[in-house]
């Protein structure tokens, strides 16, 4: 019996590498059609290129058989659904098909044989399209066609298409990060251990009062995402209406008296939705009790215009530094609520910490609205010279405003390269530097509002009016062309130490990371509920009710990956950051993730969170 265990065991080994390989396949080329492996496929014609990707060439037949008339999108599980059933043609099969046009086995077809054939049968080519493929020296020649030549050349140019994504997705770690969308944690290890006996927080009930998921009201030609679903766990929240914005005061009377150190920062929408952030790091010279706060920047904006960010939900996750940079030990975030302000408070020891700001994305996330009309950078005043416009000005003096992070009134060169990065990629050195202070007005080496604004008028002035490099600059801010900030959200940090001086810095303007999410992950499993799935016991389900926002986390610890289906639709009054109401996340093995965020669509009315996580 060990025997056969032992050598059933040997089998299996190479079927989880084979599928192992099949499905970085599958994300590879889903993620170089698509941006995020959550994104739907919502088009025949996306259909038939994410097939190509994947070194498939389908035939319009095909791609009906998947695409019907009541076909409105498909997801990622459905498209590795497809790919098991359509296999990559083989040598030998575009050999036969060729052989039975070329009956005396030369080897050659001749053009006007197969202009005939191509243009007349089947799926018809257009003349342009046959015209396209003899053209081609590598295996045309005499006016025949080296067919061969052409089956090499084929499946060498389907390999590369595969071989390109698959590169793609290595080389890019936003989308290596992305499988289904996810953020996921590597190693379960990397994290605190958890204890082996049951912890009084896991529940093994599943709430069985949960009314049925509706079922796709498509056709059975799209394969639901929801098909065989072998263990479930549900999770229900209630809460009041306003209730998770007024939790305890965060800042008393009694440290009207401690010492403060404030910096300013901001949240970053990027085109893939990815959201980065300044980080910072905390130095304490001697231990103290401190209490650390964020809470997005109020912006004196034109009167009539929206502060959309004020909105956004916004966190600090503590992390101490101990011997390098890499092994940061998480130490709290700010789990308190006051309105729109998070805040921690409680004892740090002295030495270096790391603070990682984060928002779930539930409501910074990018929208789709019509702007009716450009809103005017620059006219020309009576004298021919080019003027910034109103509108055009308090927006500038919005960003100085955001950019001046430790709020002095001044830019110093580091807070103006902070700005340079996020606009154009580049940095300004000390030369450069010293050119703005012979043409710009400066005070201590730093750069004052209204030299920022004639920085700006240059720029114009340079293009001679021509305001692209503004939009291009305002865009990459998170300005639509109403002027108007939708795509960013920022924030101020505000440290107050008890028995010394705390001194912060920004240090990056980045994505949250691996230890972001790490941190994530570890302060749900801490504090959250956590409920092993029926059926399943590798699977454990973690929620945790932080302020406005509800987090799950996934953890796997069995040796096998897994797929979990999420369905959210008997949520009320509900938001989540996938933005979708039903979508399946993969878990890799002995690891965990965030399966989701979600926040009150109207923090005026009661919402209910009602989630069921499904093992497929």
């Amino acid at each position: 019996q060990k025997v056969t265990r032992s050598e059933s065991s040997q089998a299996k080994k190479p079927q989880h590498a084979e599928e192992a390989v099949f499905y970085m396949n599958c994300r590879a080329a889903y993620l170089s059609v698509l941006k995020s492996s959550l994104e739907n496929i919502k088009s025949k014609e996306q259909l038939c290129l994410v097939l190509q990707q994947a070194g498939r060439n389908p035939s319009q037949k095909t791609v009906n058989k998947y695409w019907t008339s009541q076909t409105t999108t498909l997801n990622f599980d459905d498209f590795c659904t497809i790919l098991k059933k359509e296999k990559p043609v083989t040598k030998p099969e575009l050999l036969e098909a060729f052989g039975k046009i070329d009956t005396d086995s030369t080897g050659y077809i001749l053009h006007d044989e197969l202009y005939n054939i191509l243009t007349t049968r089947g799926e018809k080519m257009t003349r342009d399209e046959v015209s396209a493929i003899i053209k081609q020296a590598d295996f045309n020649c005499s006016g025949k066609l080296d067919y061969k030549k052409f089956c090499d050349l084929y499946l060498t140019t389907s390999e590369q298409c595969c071989k390109t994504a698959r590169e793609k997705l290595e080389v890019d770690s936003r989308l290596r990060q992305q499988q289904f969308g996810n953020q996921t944690e590597t190693s379960s290890e990397g994290i605190t251990p958890l204890v082996s006996k049951p912890s009084p927080r896991i529940s093994r009930k599943t709430d069985h009062k949960l009314a049925p998921a509706k079922g796709d009201s498509r056709t059975p030609s799209r394969p639901s995402s929801a098909q065989g679903c072998k263990a479930s766990v549900s999770t229900t929240v209630s809460v009041g209406a306003g209730s998770s914005r007024n939790t305890k005061l965060i800042e008393p009377d009694t440290m009207k008296e401690w010492q403060c150190a404030q910096s300013k920062g901001c949240f970053y929408l990027e085109e893939d939705g990815e959201i980065i952030s300044h980080k910072y790091r905390l130095h304490l010279p001697q231990r103290s009790t401190v209490c650390i706060t964020i809470k997005p920047l109020n912006l004196c904006q034109v009167e009539g215009k929206s502060c959309h960010w004020l909105s956004v939900d916004t966190a600090l996750y503590i992390l101490k530094e101990n011997e390098t940079q890499e092994n940061l030990q998480l130490v709290s975030f700010t789990e308190q609520q006051n309105k729109e302000m998070s805040g921690w408070k409680g004892e740090l020891g002295s030495g270096i910490y790391w603070l990682l700001p984060f928002t779930t994305g539930c409501r910074l996330k990018k929208v789709k609205t019509e702007v009716t009309g450009e809103a005017k950078l620059l006219y020309r005043g009576e004298d021919g010279e080019l003027v910034l416009t109103k509108e055009f000005r308090a927006a500038l003096l919005d960003i100085f405003e955001t950019i001046d992070l430790d709020g002095n009134g001044l830019l110093s060169l580091e807070e103006y390269n902070f700005f340079e990065l996020r606009t154009s990629g580049e940095k300004c050195d000390e030369e450069a530097w010293a050119v703005c202070k012979e043409n710009f007005d400066m005070k201590k080496n730093e750069l004052t509002r209204q030299g920022f604004m004639d920085l700006n008028l240059m720029e114009a002035n340079d293009r001679e009016g021509d305001p692209s490099d503004l939009w291009v600059t305002l865009l990459s801010l998170g300005y639509n062309k109403a002027l108007e900030m939708t795509e960013a959200c920022p924030f101020v940090i505000d440290i107050y130490a008890e028995k010394c001086k705390p001194r912060i810095k920004a240090v990056y303007l980045e994505a949250g990371g691996w230890q972001l999410n790490r941190a994530i992950c570890k302060s749900v499993v801490n504090k959250g509920e956590a409920k092993v799935m029926d059926g399943c016991e590798n699977v454990i389900i973690y929620t945790f009710k932080a302020g406005r926002r509800i987090t799950s986390v996934i953890e796997n610890k069995s040796d096998n990956k897994v797929i979990i289906h999420v369905n959210n639709e008997q949520s009320k009054n509900c938001l989540s950051n996938r933005g979708l109401n039903v979508f399946a996340v993969e878990v890799a093995p002995k690891s965990m993730m965030v399966s989701q965020h979600v926040m009150p669509l109207n923090e005026q009315e009661e919402w209910l969170y009602n989630c069921v996580h499904s093992l497929l």
